[in-house]
């Protein structure tokens, strides 16, 4: 079905009515071009890792007719103690669940705890995929703000809590599209106004490791309300495996689980996974690279005439273009590296990539000045 026909479904398909106008998340694939469109992190496993992981697959593939471990323990295990080396925490393998990606962790929660006369709050613009898993899951969606910094006014946020009554919040830090990092202080102020209106507070940290700030994690002891969701498919490097993780009261864990699909992890996914988290420094071994070249391309594009957001993320959004953000996109393209058009009027978004292709990307930049 191509992109246009998604406003033109068959009178014969049965299709619920709140989908009808949506469209399926995704980024454009294009050939030939440097991606720096999906945040990936731009650098390959080391040989000793994939060597590890093919043995540890070739371990389990003797038994692939038979179902995975259902409950994935000893990954589950394995999180949690990568978690506690990094927060100083003391969680066990029953605060942590496991699934195929950090999306399907959003999904089980809407599922669980959301749904038709639920309500979710978010503050946009943020995460896109949150408010498109509401409206699949029939729960409906409040917009919060932020400001024109993309940053939150917690005391404010704290009141619509408290007046709206939502089951579930929704708090993205870094954020993305902004980069925009949220201080453990004014996620401590949300979560107190989620707890008094009985509402799970979701903290979407999907790239918390490459910011400074406190994780929220260090929050869920004394509020049992606050959830976690993470993901190994960037500080790890491990998109292509499809591995995200949420940190939470044991509580929550459960509930999630009566919505869970049935043996949802592949064996094949949970071996590798375990040998990433065995390997987290040395698969993390470039973040601070990552993070010197962030702030190179942001310096980089100041210069062009351009304003980058201050990101703690491995990405930068960047305004100050005269042309349209899509006609910017396309000349970019044009010179071979795919960044990201958000859909925020007059910002795009590119991902921090290796030096060389950072160079590529400036680059295409600075020939756009002549």
């Amino acid at each position: 079905m191509e992109k246009n026909d998604f406003a033109n479904w068959p009178t014969w398909l049965p299709l619920r009515a709140a989908l009808k106008s949506s469209t399926p998340y995704g980024a454009p694939q294009l050939p030939n071009v440097i991606h720096l469109n999906t945040n990936e992190n731009p650098n390959p496993l080391p040989e000793s890792v994939r060597d590890s992981i093919m043995d540890a697959v070739a371990g389990v593939a003797a038994n692939l007719n038979r179902y995975p471990d259902r409950d994935a323990l000893s990954l589950r295990a394995a999180l949690a103690g990568y978690i506690n080396a990094k927060s100083e925490t003391f969680f066990e393998a029953e605060n942590i669940w496991a699934a195929n990606g950090s999306n399907e962790i959003l999904q089980t929660l809407f599922l669980a705890f959301g749904g038709t006369g639920r309500t979710a709050i978010g503050f946009t613009p943020s995460y896109s995929v949150h408010p498109m898993i509401a409206n699949i899951t029939g729960t409906s969606w409040i917009v919060g703000s932020r400001d024109s910094e993309f940053a939150i006014d917690a005391d404010g946020a704290a009141a619509g809590i408290r007046e709206v009554k939502p089951s579930l919040v929704f708090l993205t830090t870094p954020n993305n599209p902004s980069g925009t990092a949220t201080s453990i202080v004014d996620i401590e102020t949300i979560a107190r106004a989620a707890g008094d209106v009985r509402a799970l507070l979701v903290v979407d940290e999907a790239y918390a490791e490459f910011s400074d700030e406190e994780s929220a994690v260090s929050l869920i002891k004394r509020h049992p309300h606050v959830v976690v969701s993470r993901t190994m498919s960037k500080a790890f490097a491990f998109a292509g495996v499809r591995l995200g993780y949420l940190v939470a009261n044991p509580a929550v864990i459960n509930a999630m689980l009566v919505t869970r699909l049935p043996y949802h992890l592949s064996a094949l996914t949970q071996a590798a996974a375990q040998v990433a988290i065995a390997n987290a420094d040395l698969l993390q071994a470039g973040l601070d690279e990552i993070k010197v070249e962030r702030e190179r391309v942001s310096a980089a594009l100041k210069l062009a005439g351009y304003k980058p957001m201050p990101s703690a993320a491995n990405f930068i959004l960047f305004t100050g273009f005269k042309p349209e953000s899509k006609e910017l996109w396309q000349a970019i393209l044009d010179r071979g590296v795919l960044i990201r058009d958000v859909g925020l009027p007059g910002y795009l978004r590119v991902t921090i990539g290796t030096p060389a292709e950072n160079d590529e990307f400036l680059a295409a930049i600075h020939s756009l000045e002549s």
